[in-house]
Order: C-alpha cells, then sequence, then structure tokens
C-alpha cells in the first residue's frame, strides 16, 4: 500500500490504560493502536513504534525514509517539552508530521505549554484524547488521497 502512516509514542506511553486514567483514560496503547488500524484498515498502512528510549525513537526517526512512510503522527510525551533531538530528527528526513497530545497540555502545568515541535509540525492536535490520533491519521489519508 502507497499510503504509509508511522505512530510514534514516546516516554511513558506504554503504561496507558494503567497510569492517569482520569488524564489518559482506559485504553492500554494495544488497544489505542487497535482501533486506529480497525478504523483505517484498507485506507492505509500504519505503522506503530513507540520507545521509553530517546535514541531509540531518534534511530526509527532517521530509519523512516527508507520504509515508504509519507508522513508522521507523534506524540513525543514529555520529550516533547525537552527533546531538541527529536526536532532535528524529524527536521533531518523532511516528512510532514502532526503533534499529538492526549491531554490538553495548556490545562496542565506550565513547563507542558512549551514545544519544541510545534512550529515545525504541519498541525498539532491536543486535548482529544486518542481521537486525536484518528484525526491526525484521517488528515495525513486525505491529503493523500487528493493527491
Amino acid at each position: 500500500m502507497s499510503k504509509k502512516i508511522s505512530v510514534i509514542n514516546g516516554s511513558n506511553l506504554n503504561m496507558l490504560g494503567r497510569r492517569e486514567k482520569d488524564i489518559y483514560g482506559n485504553l492500554s496503547l494495544d488497544e489505542t493502536n487497535k482501533r486506529i488500524t480497525d478504523k483505517f484498515h484498507g485506507r492505509a498502512e500504519i505503522i506503530f513504534f513507540q520507545s521509553n528510549h530517546e535514541g531509540s525513537v531518534i534511530d526509527y526517526i532517521h530509519s523512516l525514509p527508507q520504509t515508504g512512510v509519507k508522513c508522521i503522527v507523534i506524540n513525543a510525551a514529555a520529550w516533547t517539552h525537552t527533546s531538541i533531538a527529536i526536532r532535528d530528527a524529524l527536521l533531518s528526513i523532511s516528512l510532514p508530521f502532526i503533534e499529538v497530545h492526549i491531554s490538553n497540555v495548556y490545562r496542565r502545568e506550565e513547563f507542558r505549554k512549551l514545544s519544541f515541535l510545534s512550529d515545525c509540525a504541519e498541525g498539532v492536535i491536543t486535548g482529544l484524547g486518542i481521537q486525536g490520533y484518528e484525526f491526525a491519521v484521517q488528515y495525513f489519508i486525505d491529503k493523500m488521497e487528493a493527491k
């Protein structure tokens, strides 16, 4: 399938469904990924990646152009607010990306309002739960189908 989208999840998102359910909801990361896969079955190939290791995320991002991935949906989690390295990795491969956050970062601690990714992102979706991932994937599918 020529429509390949990578969904990247950063640190601690492997704990979805178990951590701070009032903020992040009840679905696990696997359940979230399955929901996205099921929703877009037959419309795009969606490749999921999660790591708690910043260097692994950077290496994965670097590998994407060779895989045929056309765009990225990324929830860099805490690295959103701290990682110039992930920003540089995204810029180095020149693929469009959408920054997603499950919680509304603007209703949380002050430090979460700073993003090293937002000004480079095609868009930012924050505070819409896991639907934010679905909106981002839908956007990229629509964009690829319009070409």
